[in-house]
């Protein structure tokens, strides 16, 4: 019988406690000042931001959705025009795309979870103009194959790569294969601040300058008002927050990692479980692993059993893929995300876990599976 343990599936209050003196110490710094918006703190952020990433500007906004809306809007996303996306992706992808006026279509996701790039030629119509890759679950997409197809059909990609901060595909992060990319600081992101945030990065000087303008109300640097424009700011309290856990996030990469490979070889062998690719699985890629996504048979059942043992669980979006929200009527069409979701599942996965925890989940897991 596993030990008496409760691993919650991401303890908010901690990402505070664990560090409360330091982080009350930036706060108060920043907050003495009266530096609450648009400071020199949220410029130090975005230009670590932008090193780390490898990329020419990094804009700071109030959300990654906004940003996704923000990148697709600076690119010349136009009303009618069609953006390509995966199904398996939070609402927001698709609502970003909405809210420009344009046209979500999803297409199907792989037995790695990711957008099936074999799916996508299928999907181009005379009105596809955008293609939108989600790097999901701290995983970078084939982006090779999706260039190459975006070239020869003369498709703008903006990614999601809101889960994604630090994965890499063939030595390039996430973020930089398109011409802009949009990163989410929700608390439980593996950047998170106390609230909403983002970050829209591009190498392209008009995109960068056209999304710092539209975040502010459309105000130029001089302080006119230019065009229509969002509130859409970063604000400088979250910004300094960020910064200083910036500093320690490649300690956050190799402890993600670490678990992840604490996953893999205590659950590997169990029939009816299929795993995520390890961090070993493939050299061409550097998986930052945001979610710990696995399929199971009962999985209904096995998500009960380890509540029962404290161990908190997910079912990604509620359990609705976007193609299968049928009050929005999103075009296009995704069977094996469909399958997915009748068996995936979010183990914990977080800078907060020790290796304690993931060994409880584990043994939570296969005494699961060893009792059926």
């Amino acid at each position: 019988m596993p030990e008496n343990r409760r691993v919650p599936f991401f303890d908010y209050p901690r990402l505070f406690s664990s560090q409360q003196d330091a982080l009350t110490s930036v706060m108060t710094e920043v907050l003495s000042r009266g530096a609450y918006i648009m400071q020199k703190d949220l410029r130090e952020f975005e230009s670590a931001f932008a090193r780390f990433v490898g990329c020419r500007h990094a804009v700071g906004v109030a959300n990654c959705t906004d940003g996704l809306q923000l990148a697709l809007m600076a690119c010349g996303v136009a009303p009618g025009d069609e953006v390509i996306l995966p199904s398996h992706t939070f609402v927001a992808t698709a609502g970003a795309i909405n809210a420009c006026g344009a046209v979500p279509v999803v297409v199907d996701s792989g037995p790695d979870h990711m957008i099936d790039v074999s799916t996508i030629e299928a999907a181009i119509t005379e009105k596809t103009r955008f293609l939108m890759p989600v790097q999901l679950n701290g995983r970078v997409a084939d982006m090779d194959p999706m260039l190459k197809l975006a070239a020869a059909r003369n498709l703008t990609i903006v990614e999601d790569a809101a889960q994604a901060l630090g994965a890499s595909y063939k030595g390039k992060q996430a973020g930089t294969f398109g011409r802009a990319s949009a990163f989410s600081f929700y608390p439980a992101k593996l950047l998170g601040c106390f609230g909403d945030g983002g970050m829209v990065v591009t190498d392209d000087e008009a995109v960068a300058a056209q999304v710092t303008a539209m975040r502010d109300h459309g105000r130029s640097p001089e302080g006119r008002i230019t065009q229509w424009g969002l509130n859409s700011r970063l604000d400088n309290v979250q910004a300094a927050v960020l910064h200083h856990q910036f500093r320690s996030y490649e300690k956050t990469i190799e402890h993600r990692r670490g678990l992840a490979q604490r996953y893999d070889e205590g659950l590997s062998g169990i029939g009816g479980l299929v795993l995520p690719p390890g961090p070993a699985a493939d050299p061409e890629r550097i998986d930052v692993f945001q979610n710990y996504e696995i399929e199971g048979d009962r999985r209904d059942e096995l998500k009960e059993f380890l509540g029962e043992h404290g161990v908190g669980t997910l079912i990604q979006w509620g359990g609705q893929p976007v193609h299968a929200i049928k009050e929005l009527a999103v075009r296009g069409d995704a069977p094996n995300t469909t399958k997915i979701f009748e068996r995936c599942l979010l183990l914990p996965m977080n800078q907060l876990l020790s290796e304690a925890d993931v060994d409880h989940v584990i043994a939570v897991t296969r005494e699961f599976y060893d009792a059926r």
